[in-house]
């Protein structure tokens, strides 16, 4: 390689160079996205102190200024590019209380943000260095609009002593990269550009641009097209859930989930799961967990720390990567600690009551025996299973209090014996940290019933990763429960719905073993895990993903000099938003991964619930309305996902719902008009019947047809041309009850197959239908009726010109 000097035979010689891309590829930014420097931008010039809260409206104005000045420039000159200070001339002053004397301040201000948020990339530098170490030509070309000097000043406080040899803004020279800028430093410097190579994020400017000259581009993109489009929809989670709250300024956690991805090698679709969405948030509870127990610490005290399984798991393993073997893994389950905690028959009654269905076997795993009694109430049920709750009402005309407190007191004392061999000096602690997915601490609460009833006076503390806040009131006035995510990051009603669908997390987060049932000495008697083998395997993958992410975060961040943690409410909001991306917006691979788990109900049953099941939200959409299935109690247990299954708007109207912005007068249903539906008879006589049609918000029509068991329908004539003769038909459903308010109000939604309908006079081709004339009918046969009401629902979207 020759360098050339000056003049003419500059141009003669061959020149290789290396240029780089300053913004997102030398330079990083610790902030979600570009914008976070405006959002900066606001708090260091002042404006937050005069116009507080207002923080959106400047980071709008901001970017309409640069967009007015880009279209005045392209007027005037016929090019976008303009300077900082061109961009601040179109910014409305008097609206923030300045003048047009302080455009140079806010100048100032924003490349004091771009100081304090830019990073040099380690990454990018060791190439530059590599470059010119080896002799070539080394320097920079940006599209900006900070000129060559103070593109310069960043360049040198991002990385002291930094040279280069050259360096091009798309501002100074009045063109971008996707213009004439490759072709002026090509003449400038002499550069060869067979011979020279351009590295940069954008594949516009970048890529498309530099190969158009003839360069060789190297692409550096910040993340794959999956990974923005996910950082995307967190963003817009964020701005939901946690409003007025800096939204793109979050101390560099989102670079360093970018820089992870990057730096990753391809692995599997669930390793990349848990590398760039569980590893994060496991992560920062991590960080959070670990400033709880210094909380805790102090003079005079000795705090131990366990991590409660199963669904803590994931945690204590992320707590060892990073911290070594300082906590226990603590194999307790709300049934084992709640018996354990007995002193009188609630607790087993509260507990039983939270259980779907159980029969006598079960019921003896949980509490050793079956008396008399209790054998006798099984053997009467159909199949000797009964529910939860019929069970819990029994009890206690079923079983004597003291044979069940016998039993507690041996529980009680085979789950302290494990607890001191888990737990090294157990004796002699003073405080015991419980670490745990969350949610209302019953474990929690039954432990510090277990150790008054001991009379051991260990304090016990609850860190959780979500905590629903309004259950911690009743605690032990020297415990104290916390929450990573608790109700001052996100409102009870966006908790209520992460919790709704937190069966999700808790599969990726749990162990493999199966749920603790019993102790003997240091041993741990677990039930069967029932899980499938190949859904073990994939939270297996997905863990190992969030360890690779925990094991290189720190590095990496102070790679990037990134602080993610420093600020714990900060952390705690982006963590809620990236965890509610994933359950509330999953995308269609996460779907496709995730949709076949299934979730235990892990209450003493080896029962299973499926995540996701379409037909049930479409069901109750039909039969109940949007806000009703939004309400719906699982199964499925991924109620969300089941949302996104019928389409992203779906799983995103489910998310406005739980974050209580789903107004019931735009989304819900009113009265459009009367149709006549048809009644017949066994014996063949029919009559007609006034019912109601509703329109949705969503634009689709329903038709609610009660018929009685009295009444001895067997057929249901629907005239659609009547009201809407072209449509789409969505499903015809039947809710059954005693009463008609208890019909419709019932989750029991049975779907009427769609073979079973007949369609007279009426074209059919999949959901679509036409009626062929105006005498078509849609006729529903009426199932044999084994309660009084029946309701059945017919959900219709309207299409074309015969709709009235």
């Amino acid at each position: 390689m020759t360098i050339a000097t000056t003049g003419a035979a500059r141009s003669a010689q061959i020149v290789s160079a290396w240029s780089f891309d300053v913004f997102d590829t030398f330079l990083v930014r610790a902030c979600t996205t570009p914008d976070g420097v405006f959002e900066r931008t606001y708090e260091l010039s002042g404006i937050s102190r005069t116009c507080p809260n207002v923080s959106v409206s400047f980071v709008q104005h901001r970017i309409q200024a640069e967009g007015r000045a880009r279209r005045a420039a392209k007027d005037k000159r016929g090019a976008v590019e303009v300077h900082i200070e061109d961009i601040y001339s179109f910014f409305p002053f008097n609206l923030f209380g300045l003048t047009r004397s302080d455009l140079s301040d806010l100048v100032e201000s924003e490349f004091a943000a771009e100081l304090e948020l830019c990073r040099v990339n380690p990454d990018m530098l060791r190439q530059y260095s590599e470059m010119k170490r080896t002799g070539h030509r080394v320097g920079f070309i940006s599209d900006t609009y900070w000129d060559s000097d103070r593109l310069a000043r960043l360049l040198r406080a991002c990385r002291p002593g930094l040279v280069w040899d050259f360096l091009y803004a798309s501002c100074d020279h009045g063109s971008g990269k996707s213009e004439a800028l490759f072709a002026k430093y090509l003449t400038e410097q002499g550069v060869d550009a067979g011979a020279s190579f351009h590295i940069g994020d954008n594949e516009q400017a970048d890529i498309k641009g530099a190969r158009r000259h003839g360069i060789r581009p190297r692409y550096y993109p910040q993340a794959s097209r999956e990974l923005a489009s996910k950082l995307q929809r967190e963003t817009s989670l964020f701005e939901l859930l946690c409003p007025g709250a800096p939204s793109r300024l979050d101390h560099g956690s989102r670079t360093l989930r970018r820089m992870m991805a990057a730096r990753s090698a391809e692995k599997s679709p669930a390793f990349h799961l848990g590398a760039t969405v569980l590893g994060p948030v496991m992560t920062a509870f991590d960080a959070f967990v670990s400033e709880r127990c210094e909380q805790i610490g102090g003079p005079g005290r000795r705090v131990a720390l366990g991590f409660l399984g199963r669904d803590g798991f994931l945690s204590q393993r992320i707590w060892q990567e990073l911290h070594g073997a300082t906590s226990a893994y603590l194999e307790i389950n709300r049934r084992v600690s709640l018996m354990a905690s007995a002193d009188t028959m609630q607790p087993l009654v509260d507990f039983l009551a939270k259980i779907a269905k159980l029969d006598a076997p079960t019921f003896r795993d949980m509490v050793k025996v079956v008396p008399p009694k209790v054998a006798a109430f099984f053997a009467k049920a159909p199949d000797g299973i009964v529910s939860g709750q019929e069970l819990a009402e029994a009890l206690p005309a079923l079983m004597e209090t003291g044979e069940l407190l016998e039993l507690a007191e041996i529980l009680r004392a085979r789950l302290l014996a494990y607890l001191r061999h888990a737990i090294p000096g157990f004796d002699d602690c003073t405080d015991l940290v419980l670490a745990d997915l969350g949610y209302s601490g019953s474990v929690q609460k039954a432990l510090r019933r277990v150790f008054d009833l001991e009379g051991i006076r260990i304090r016990l503390h609850g860190v959780y990763l979500i905590s629903l806040d309004d259950s911690f009131d009743d605690l032990a006035e020297q415990d104290s429960a916390t929450g990573f995510i608790s109700d001052l990051v996100i409102t009870p009603h966006v908790k209520r719905m992460l919790v709704r669908n937190v069966a999700l997390l808790e599969q990726a987060c749990c162990s493999a073993d199966g749920s603790v049932r019993d102790y003997d000495g240091d041993q741990v008697l677990r039930e069967i895990n029932p899980h499938s083998a190949s859904q073990i395997a994939l939270a297996t993958d997905i863990q190992a993903g969030a360890l690779a992410f925990a094991a290189g975060a720190a590095d990496v961040a102070r790679d990037f000099s990134l602080s993610p943690y420093a600020a714990p409410d900060v952390a705690a909001r982006w963590s809620a938003a990236t965890l509610a991306r994933l359950l509330l917006l999953p995308d269609g691979d996460e779907l496709a991964l995730l949709g076949g788990l299934q979730h235990d109900v892990n209450l003493g049953t080896q029962a299973l619930a499926p995540m996701l099941d379409r037909d049930f939200v479409r069901n109750q959409i039909t039969a109940r309305g949007l806000s009703a299935a939004c309400t719906s109690a699982g199964p499925p247990m991924w109620l969300a996902g089941s949302f996104a299954l019928m389409s992203p708007s779906y799983a995103y109207l489910y998310t406005l719902f739980g974050a209580n912005r789903l107004p019931a007068d735009v989304f819900e249903e009113s009265p459009c008009g009367v149709v006549q539906v048809g009644l017949f008879r066994a014996n063949g006589e029919a009559a007609l019947e006034s019912v109601a049609v509703h329109r949705t918000g969503l634009g689709e029509l329903r038709v609610r047809i009660p018929v009685s068991r009295a009444m001895g329908i067997v057929m249901l004539a629907l005239p659609l041309p009547k009201f809407a003769a072209e449509g789409l038909l969505h499903g015809v459903t039947m809710q059954c009850a005693g009463e008609i308010c208890e019909a419709a109000a019932s989750q029991d939604v049975i779907g009427i197959a769609a073979g079973s309908l007949v369609y007279a006079g009426v074209q059919r081709n999949g959901e679509h239908y036409r009626a062929e004339s105006d005498d078509g009918c849609l006729l529903i046969p009426v199932a044999p009726m084994t309660q009084e009401i029946a309701i059945y629902s017919i959900a219709i979207t309207p299409l074309g010109a015969g709709t009235k």
